[in-house]
């Protein structure tokens, strides 16, 4: 039976701080990648630069049910899920850059850094390439014996890789305590999901394998962590993984170079009018007495500081010396 995600809840059991720490983490997600994609068009930013303005819900919803411990792992379009796990945005800005204060000294860019202090684990470029990692790194978990959990995320383009499925039987074998997290955005770089597939869902592709999952409202951030809260009991109560296919949309591009003529303006309006994240957030602040017009409006205030900030010290943070190019090759082997 196809489960369709639940409708946007009226009277949420959700507290003040917590709705005021969703909207701010949200806000951040945004106001930084907007101004990534203004430093990119100045050329300050090279490569690929896949912004993830419009599913900021998704990654904010699951990390509040994330403890310490617990492990994350993405794809390219990861700037999001940097920041919602508490890396520093001057980091993330100056990588970004490709600047030596950045979390991978300037040598991996927008689609490749790391945080071993967050349990951050990138960042791939290869389409789905994380998915096995990411069971990997919950196998480990698995081995110590810990509660740990590992979310992997990937998105709709990624869910048709033949290795998203050999992942899935050797993680179901195993009992591995990951929840697979497809993000939906229901355009891969450019093909509609109704042109790639004829699965009514992605995440009864696990059934075959005996994975139970669900889809969500992804731009929802409440039903994203309310799902989340389901999925991660399921793993830490070691009854093996979960899949968990939550429907956003993103609102630039597949990336800063894509044009995106597959789908129309007025498409991508409707959902900025009637379905976004933030503004459902800003709402239930506002209908349930939270917060003021003006509170918000500092909270906007602060993040654009905080975003700013992190613009200016990637421009004064230097490159990257040559010999950095020699660094972080090879492991020294410690003596006993």
């Amino acid at each position: 039976m196809v489960r369709k995600p639940a409708a946007r809840q009226s009277t949420p059991n959700v507290s003040k701080d917590e709705l005021l720490q969703y909207y701010r983490d949200m806000l951040l997600i945004r106001r930084f990648e907007e101004k990534a994609g203004q430093l990119y068009g100045m050329g300050l930013i090279g490569g690929f630069c896949h912004l993830y303005i419009g599913q900021e819900a998704v990654v904010v919803g699951l990390e509040s049910v994330a403890k310490e411990g617990d492990k994350r792992i993405t794809s390219y379009r990861d700037h999001g899920h940097m920041l919602a796990c508490g890396m520093d945005a001057r980091g993330v800005m100056a990588e970004l850059t490709g600047r030596i204060g950045g979390y991978s000294k300037g040598k991996g860019g927008s689609m490749h850094m790391f945080s071993r202090e967050k349990h951050f684990y990138g960042g791939h470029g290869i389409v789905a390439a994380q998915v096995p990692l990411g069971a990997g790194l919950a196998f480990s978990d698995k081995y110590r014996g810990n509660d740990n959990v590992t979310f992997v995320y990937f998105g709709d383009g990624a869910a048709n890789q033949g290795q998203v499925y050999e992942t899935y039987n050797m993680a179901t074998i195993w009992e591995l305590p990951v929840v697979f997290v497809i993000e939906n955005n229901q355009y891969a770089m450019g093909t509609s999901l109704k042109r790639s597939t004829r699965s009514t869902t992605l995440y009864g592709r696990g059934e075959a394998f005996g994975i139970p999952g669900e889809q969500v409202d992804g731009m929802d951030v409440l039903a994203v962590k309310a799902a989340g809260e389901k999925a991660v009991a399921h793993c830490r109560a070691g009854k093996g993984p979960y899949i968990l296919e939550v429907m956003t949309y993103r609102y630039r591009g597949h990336s800063m170079s894509d044009p995106a003529k597959y789908r129309t303006r007025e498409e991508v309006q409707k959902m900025r009018d009637e379905r976004d994240a933030i503004e459902h957030v800003r709402e239930l602040l506002l209908q349930g007495k939270h917060a003021s017009e003006d509170d918000l409006k500092a909270i906007d205030k602060e993040i654009k500081e905080i975003v700013n900030d992190s613009a200016e010290f990637a421009k004064e943070s230097p490159e990257p010396p040559l010999e950095e190019l020699w660094t972080d090759i090879y492991a020294e082997e410690k003596s006993a």
